[in-house]
């Protein structure tokens, strides 16, 4: 709806991790080298961990990108699999033609396929994510993955990725024979407010855009504020801002703006000069400018 309005060739703020739009901060630079140097180094086991919408499934596509095109990844993204269900789900990821219908039969063929790679120098990587929802018996499964190996190389490189109640589930009794096969660890952490600002800015060109600006100093800096420099947060409210600026045929964005999106989308921005919740003040205008583009589209 916007993208003529605002001089731009695609939406600069879409949902999905576009590698066109990959843009890294000081922290997603710093976990992409360390989980390219666990696959490359072959170092077993290696956790990504961070909060909700931080960008740890970009990081993982950028990850994939940089690897060896020798290399095979499996992308397992639904851990809430029974054994069996998870090595079918393993083995259409490797392409693996083997017809299996017990777990020794699995790991037999898997071993197998694992072997024929090492003797090809061929590196096979286990990208687990959403990894906290794993139950305890699925974890063990997956550490026990982790005996294939012959005496001098690991011949599967297992990646458990998740939000950081991963990191208090490892800490369980149960579990201590994994968490001490964990050899590199990284939390990513959001964006400080330059690297919002640059994140912002980045995307804005690489949709397209050619002017001084759309968002305003004020408008950047409200934007960390109120998303805390979640990028999944930054690009909702920098769409609904856009969204809300075209329907008002405004050419930049002001922090006013960031904070009534914020709102409509219960991000509870707070003043900054007194550290109050202004939620409660401008909740009369809560939803206001959904409601003013509706009419406009109607």
């Amino acid at each position: 709806m916007y993208l003529q309005h605002f001089g731009l060739l695609r939406a600069p703020f879409e949902m999905t991790p576009d590698p066109a739009f990959l843009y890294l901060g000081d922290s997603h630079q710093e976990g992409l080298a360390t989980l390219v140097y666990g696959v490359r180094a072959r170092k077993g086991f290696v956790m990504l961990t961070g909060e909700v919408g931080t960008g740890k499934t970009t990081l993982l596509h950028a990850l994939l990108s940089r690897l060896d095109p020798k290399t095979a990844a499996a992308f397992v993204f639904n851990p809430l699999l029974g054994p069996l269900d998870f090595f079918r789900v393993l083995f259409d990821e490797f392409d693996i033609q083997v017809p299996c219908t017990t777990k020794a039969e699995y790991l037999i063929a898997f071993n197998k396929f694992l072997i024929d790679r090492l003797e090809r120098d061929h590196p096979t990587l286990l990208i687990v994510d959403e990894a906290q929802k794993l139950s305890a018996e699925m974890l063990e499964e997956i550490r026990l993955l982790s005996n294939l190996e012959t005496p001098t190389s690991k011949l599967l490189q297992i990646m458990l990725v998740g939000q950081p109640e991963l990191e208090e589930m490892l800490q369980q009794k149960e579990l201590r024979q994994l968490r001490q096969r964990i050899v590199l660890r990284f939390r990513l952490r959001p964006f400080d407010a330059d690297e919002t600002e640059h994140y912002v800015q980045e995307r804005m060109r690489l949709a397209g855009y050619t002017g001084k600006g759309v968002f305003k100093r004020g408008a950047l800096r409200r934007l960390h504020h109120v998303t805390e420099g979640i990028p999944r947060l930054i690009n909702a409210v920098c769409d609904g801002a856009l969204l809300l600026c075209y329907s008002r045929g405004q050419a930049t964005v002001d922090a006013g703006d960031v904070d009534e999106v914020a709102r409509d989308l219960c991000l509870g921005a707070r003043d900054e000069s007194n550290g109050n919740s202004n939620a409660a003040a401008a909740a009369p205008s809560k939803g206001r400018w959904r409601s003013r583009l509706r009419s406009i589209f109607r």
